[in-house]
């Protein structure tokens, strides 16, 4: 009997990336069921580089058994403005807003020395003056940054990218993953990742070094609109441990509240790293699936808290 459970509780884990870990790092899985508590709090839609409509969006969180949501487009709000009035009106099919709650988010550039970090932004009022000064300001300086990308791909030898990437996001806030997927549209490379690889990525002719707004400045705004800022996907800054300490007390010094304890399918050690540094630094902690799209080597919507001690989860603030 003992055998028969171990191998039921190894095939969870390998097919179910919601893997939760305990405050030592260990890791627990258990089949989905109507008791587990589903959170995501860090997804993309079509109103930036995701595929699925704000709509399809929250739709299939509610189907997928998530309880509350945030759409975390980058530096843009306009997902959740789509969906807020329709929320507000109850007029959405097959019961989701029942089901499924959503919470004002975006996903905030900015820049710590010259370094380009990520802000998750939850829980603020989208009409405060600050934040839409902020807004209008991340988003000129996306659009700036595409114009750049365009020419140092034309110096690579591949032209009419900046036509091309903004006819692919369609309206959408513009960013590398639209230059990507023209890349490979318009023959150029073979596939995204090897777009990110050869031309997009760090250190890459298309990674331009855009003056973002501070850190402090981008926490500030963040707050002064009733929200929590969240300090997004730590460790895929590729810090030294000292450096990254470095960064967790100046987003706690500018009035940083939270950090993401999980991201996407984030190993087990990774994840006792950063609880180490919330219990440190006395953080609440935030999960979500960074969901884009489907995909064999993404996270499935949705991340199981019911292992993480009350009092410690950023939506217990919203």
């Amino acid at each position: 009997m003992f055998c028969i459970v171990a191998l039921a509780i190894l095939l969870c884990m390998v097919d179910n990336p919601r893997n939760l870990p305990s405050r030592s790092g260990a890791s627990s899985a258990s089949a989905r069921s109507v008791e587990i508590a589903l959170i995501d709090f860090h997804t993309h839609s079509s109103a930036s580089d995701g595929v699925l409509s704000p709509h399809a969006l929250l739709n299939r969180a509610a189907r997928e058994g998530v309880r509350r949501l945030a759409i975390t487009d980058h530096d843009t709000i306009n997902g959740y403005l789509s969906l807020r009035g329709t929320a507000l009106s109850d007029s959405m099919p097959d019961g989701v807003l029942a089901e499924c709650q959503l919470v004002s988010g975006a996903e905030f550039s900015c820049q710590w020395g010259r370094l380009g970090i990520h802000i998750v932004a939850l829980g603020f009022d989208p009409d405060t003056p600050n934040l839409r000064k902020h807004l209008a300001r991340l988003d000129t300086a996306r659009s700036e940054r595409a114009v750049q990308i365009a020419q140092r791909l034309e110096r690579a030898g591949m032209p009419g990218g900046l036509a091309g990437a903004r006819g692919l996001a369609d309206g959408a806030q513009i960013g590398r993953p639209h230059f990507a997927r023209w890349m490979v549209e318009a023959g150029h490379i073979a596939s995204e990742e090897l777009a990110f690889k050869r031309f997009l990525g760090r250190g890459k002719a298309g990674d331009i070094a855009v003056l973002w707004p501070s850190l402090g400045e981008t926490v500030t705004a963040i707050c002064d609109s009733g929200g929590i800022a969240v300090l997004a996907h730590p460790l895929e800054y590729k810090m030294t441990a000292t450096r990254l300490r470095a960064l967790t007390d100046a987003f706690c010094e500018a009035g940083g509240k939270a950090i993401e304890v999980i991201n996407g399918r984030s190993r087990p050690d990774d994840q006792a790293l950063l609880w180490r540094i919330a219990d440190q630094r006395h953080l609440h902690v935030s999960v979500g699936s960074d969901f884009h799209r489907d995909s064999t080597y993404g996270a499935r919507l949705g991340v199981e808290v019911t292992g993480i001690p009350n009092g410690r989860g950023v939506w217990e603030s919203l």
